[in-house]
Parts: C-alpha cells; structure tokens; sequence
C-alpha cells in the first residue's frame, strides 16, 4: 500500500540531490525541496518543489538551479570575496553576478554538461522577470547584464532569449567603458582573488567607483599606498588633495570635473556681479527688484522644503491595469491563488474575525415612528389588534465609522520578492472584500520604481554633468491597485499585478508615503485610516550614491512627523522583519511574513475599538510576537 502511495518524484529528487552533493564537492550538503525561493543558507540548498507529474519544465529549472547553486558552493571563495566585496549597493550587486558567472563558468569548463542545464535556469528566470519585453536600457538591471555578458565571454555560449536581450540592451555601454579590461577575463577566472579585483575594476569603469570603498589591497601595505598615491595626486592636481571622498563620479576625469566645477562657480559669481552692477541705486531697494526675479519654485516635499529631486519628468502615477494587459492579468492572479490557497483559509478566517469585531462595534440605534423606512416588526401586534392603527417604521441611525476610508501602502520593492509580496497581496485583497462589507472604503496603492539604479534621471543627471547633491535621483512608480470608491470585484485581477517579478524594484518610501497622504486628504470621508506595509528602510542606491548617506530616510521621517502632527490622517505601519517602531507612532514589527494577516486585521479592529482603554492599548503595541 505504502509503494502505490509514494511520489513518483521522489527517486528522481534523491538521485538530484546525490549528484548535487558530488558536484559541491560536500557530502554533508543538506539539499531540500521548497516553494520558498531557491537558494543556500549554511550547508543547507533549497531547490525548487517538483511536482507529482514532473513536467519537462520543472525538472530543467530544478538541474539548472542544482547545477548552479552547486557549482557556486564548489568554486566560491568566501574569505577572498568578503575581502574584495564593495561597500555601494549597485556596486555589490555588480560584484556579486560577476562571482555567480565565473563560478558557472568554471562549471562549464570543468563539468561541460552544467552548461546547459543552466541555461534553461537562467532562461526560465528570465522569462519570470519578463526579460523578453524589455526595450529600453533604463528598464534592464544593470548587474544582471553584466553577470550574463562575463558569462557569455568566458563560456562563448549564447545567452537565452530574455537574458540575451538585457546583455544587448546594455553591451554597447559596457564595451565602450569596459572593453580593455574584459580582455582580461579568461586569464582572471581561475584565481578568485585576481577575479576580485578584475571585477572591482569592472564596476570602476562602469561608473561605480566610489561605491568601492578601501582597496584591500593597499590596506596590506600602507606605505607602499601612501608613494603611489604622492604622484598621482602631484599629476591631478596639488589643490585636489584631501578631495578623494567627494562625492564625483569615476566616469569624468578629477582634472576636468573640478575644472568645470570652477568654470562654473566663476560665472555664477561673474553673473551675481554684473546684476548688482546693473541695478545700481535700485540694489537698496529690495522691493523694486522683486517683481524682476522669478518666483521661487514650489517645494518638491510639503514636509521638508530641502528635500530635492533631480527632475519628475519621468516619474510615472498608473492604474495597474495599464501595466499589462488583461489576459496576462488574469494569469498572474490565478497564478497568486493557486500559490497561497493553503493561506487562504486562515487569512479568511481572521478576515471573518475582523468583520464579527466592526459589525459588534455598530450603534445599531433607531429612530421609531417614521412615516417611511423600515417596517418596524415589533409593532406589528398592535396594528393587528387595531386595523385602524397606522403601520410603524424605524430608520438606522449612521454608523460613525461608515463614514471612514482606509488605504494600505504596499511596499513594491525588489526585496519583498517571493512570499512577502504574495501574503502582502491577499491580505490586501482579503482585508478590502470585509472592509467593504461593513462599509468601509479601501484604496490599495504600491510604490516602486520604474528602473533599477537611477533610469532616465541619472542618465540626464550624467549628460548634464553630474552636479552636486541633486536630489532623489530614480524614476517613481506609483500604483493604483484599488481606487477607493471602485468596487472589490472591478480590482481583484489588478492585484495578481504584484506576482510580476520584473515590476518590484527600488522603494524610496518618503516620496510614496507622501503621495498616499495627499491622495487621502482629498477624500471627504470624516475618517481617515493609512497603513503601510515594509521590509525595510528607504533604499535606492542611484539616490545615495550621490547624497548624503541619510537622504532619504531623513525624508521619510519629515513626512512622518508631517502627517503624525496634522492628525488628519490615522498612520499605522507593519514592518515585515524590519523595526519600523523608530519611524512610526504606531507601529508594529513582525518577524515571520506569516504573522502579517493577523497583525493586519488586529491593528484595524484596534483602530475601530470604541473602548478608549483598548484603543490606547494599541497604540502603545511596538512589536509583534
């Protein structure tokens, strides 16, 4: 009985698992099967689920993704690759996809039969990204490109469909900053540590230099670092000295960017001169030259005037139905369903939970006697005593919290990739269809951006000459998943939207916060409730890069406090293993995606509570269990 029962996939996972260990080259190598995302933690490998009916397509992905992540574990060298790793961000990621192709490259040349297994991964992956559909550079990762075009020189293997579009999208630029240095690859595959530094050279060229960080290398020898640098610093320039952390970019020369800095401070200060000049006796009188200045621009940000961006031209507010078209809708969020139907249940009965505490919580009060309404059965008797009597009707009085609208803000970024952004959807969708019931309007919004590492902002940043502090500098995406008074069912293959992995990328949550808050603030409703929904603090390293290191987290409290000192708007936020509890109020941090529904519902039934004490009780609630 025991054999007929058993999956028939079972002895095909073991024999992947055996020869996965062999191709580490660790025995005691831990390899399990999981929906979680793929990956490895310690000596333990997930590799993806495989079903009873082991379709073509899952066996590839599982070979593509043991091959890998084995040839990875076999060929990388952590001890040299912290070393050599960069401090930036994009930096990382360059370095990282760098590593992750010379270690697939080196499998191809030992193991010649885990190239093609990983092929069907990286195209598979592609196609999850929605690689294939892109058509503009700014919408392509940049470190991917780079990882499949090392992979693509060091294996002369052509790259699949969408992965082969992100490399061409990108090759003209990487060949034109690139091309000496690539030469050195095949010679630098073998040696980590010489690979280390081909990369960190790699990253330099691309224009990510300053995101380096020390040489480890010269740290080895400090003396030695100090002689190379006295000449180099004597070529440049002598009053350069001491300027190497400024924030220029390594694409432009230090002679000629402190040049052109020059130049131009020179003809503002020429410019401020020559107007003094020409006003003369008017210079006294502020008032007469006011009208001949223009009118200072309106500040990008309500809650802190200082803050900048660099320009909005491309920042884009869209209803998610225009960002695919209604079949690919409809697929992803079948494809949501079908991920979380074991979730489904228990986020429906807190749901069922939530909708029992607001319908307890309704002054069910009437107002008898009306002349029309409805008919008030208890006084029925007394018309049938007395036919002549009248038919009685009461009418309901209004709920206070009818009158309410209630917005969750879902974080849309990269890292919320894979089950945080699945159980962040159904709740949202789940929470919207009780809300509703109890007549309680819901927006749901998302916030992301439309390209990773800056977009169309820093290439006009970088064509304009790469001025000083400028700002936020990446293109938003704003989403409007759910328009308040639309209904549920109008929305509910708008939010299979969020499965569309190539859609989440940088969250600059200020800016985002904002936006929600003024979108509330037009509303008429008495009442109004915002919850956000993260895991993790601002980030967008284009942005940071060339700002202070606090930019945008700094923004994100200003806005913050705005809205917490205006108390026109309810602000709650559910930090996804990420302490929110030091930027918002009322806060609470989960630790496990799972706990979401819960805290979710909790926090909105604490919020409608009309017991002071337990509405007090909430709000001193920092973290959740």
């Amino acid at each position: 009985m025991s054999k007929s029962s058993d999956n028939p996939a079972d002895p095909f996972k073991k024999a992947l698992a055996e020869a996965t260990k062999v191709m580490a080259d660790d025995s005691e190598l831990n390899v399990q099967y999981s929906v979680d995302p793929s990956g490895m933690s310690a000596d333990q490998m997930r590799l993806p689920q495989i079903s009873r009916r082991m379709s073509k397509d899952e066996v590839l992905l599982a070979r593509g993704t043991a091959d890998a992540l084995a040839l990875h574990h076999r060929y990388h060298d952590a001890a040299t690759h912290g070393r050599y790793r960069p401090e930036g961000q994009m930096a990382r990621e360059l370095f990282e996809a760098m590593e992750t192709a010379r270690c697939e490259a080196m499998g191809a040349r030992d193991m010649p039969g885990t190239a093609g297994n990983i092929d069907h991964k990286i195209g598979a992956e592609a196609r999850r990204m929605g690689y294939e559909g892109i058509k503009d550079r700014a919408q392509a990762p940049l470190p991917a490109a780079a990882g499949y075009m090392i992979r693509h020189l060091a294996t002369g293997r052509p790259m699949p469909e969408g992965a082969e579009n992100v490399m061409e999208l990108w090759r003209p630029f990487m060949e034109e900053r690139c091309g000496t240095t690539l030469e050195d690859l095949q010679e630098r595959l073998s040696d980590p540590a010489a690979f280390a530094r081909f990369a960190r050279q790699l990253i330099d060229d691309l224009g990510y230099g300053d995101q380096l960080g020390d040489d480890p290398d010269a740290e080895d020898d400090e003396s030695a670092d100090d002689a190379e640098e006295a000449p180099d610093d004597e070529e440049q320039d002598p009053d350069s000295t001491g300027q190497d952390d400024s924030e220029d970019q390594p694409e432009a020369s230090p002679e000629q960017s402190q040049e052109d800095q020059q130049d131009q401070s020179e003809a503002e200060v020429s410019a401020d001169d020559m107007a003094d000049q020409e006003a003369g006796e008017e210079a006294e009188m502020p008032e007469g030259e006011a009208p001949q200045e223009p009118p200072a621009p309106a500040p990008v940000s309500d809650a802190d005037p200082n803050y900048a961006v660099y320009t909005d031209a491309y920042d884009e507010e869209v209803l998610a139905e225009e960002l695919a078209e209604a079949a690919e809708l409809e697929r992803l969020r079948a494809y949501l369903d079908q991920q979380l139907d074991p979730l489904k249940g228990a986020v429906g009965r807190l749901a069922n939970k939530l909708q029992r505490r607001l319908q307890a919580q309704q002054n069910r009060s009437w107002e008898f006697d009306k002349e029309e309404g409805v008919l008030d059965a208890g006084r029925l008797a007394r018309v049938v005593a007395n036919p002549t009597t009248p038919l009685s009707f009461k009418v309901e009085k209004d709920m206070e919290f009818r009158d309410t609208v209630v917005t969750l803000l879902l974080d849309n970024s990269g890292s919320m990739r894979g089950r945080p952004i699945s159980i962040a959807a159904i709740c949202a969708d789940v929470l919207a269809r009780t809300l509703e019931r109890c007549n309680v309007k819901v927006e749901i919004l998302g916030f992301t951006t439309r390209a990773w590492k800056g977009g169309q902002s820093r290439e006009k940043w970088l064509a304009d000459g790469r001025p000083q502090q400028p700002g936020r500098l990446n293109d938003l995406r704003h989403i409007i998943y759910k328009q308040a008074d639309a209904p549920w069912r109008r929305s509910r293959e708008n939010l299979g939207l969020m499965m569309k992995e190539g859609l989440l990328k940088e969250n600059i949550d200020g800016e985002a916060l904002e936006w929600a808050h003024r979108r509330m603030m037009g509303r008429r409703e008495a009442r109004r409730i915002l919850m956000v929904i993260s895991d993790g603090a601002p980030v967008d390293d284009s942005t940071l890069s060339v700002n202070p290191a606090n930019f945008l987290e700094k923004h994100l409290r200003d806005v913050i406090a705005m809205i917490e000192k205006k108390k026109a708007v309810e602000l709650i936020a559910i930090g996804i293993g990420h302490d929110v509890t030091r930027y918002y109020q009322r806060a609470v941090t989960i630790t496990d995606v799972d706990q979401l529904a819960g805290a979710m519902t909790e926090q909105l039934a604490s919020l409608f509570d009309n017991d002071p004490r337990a509405r007090a009780r909430f709000a001193g609630i920092r973290k959740a269990s």
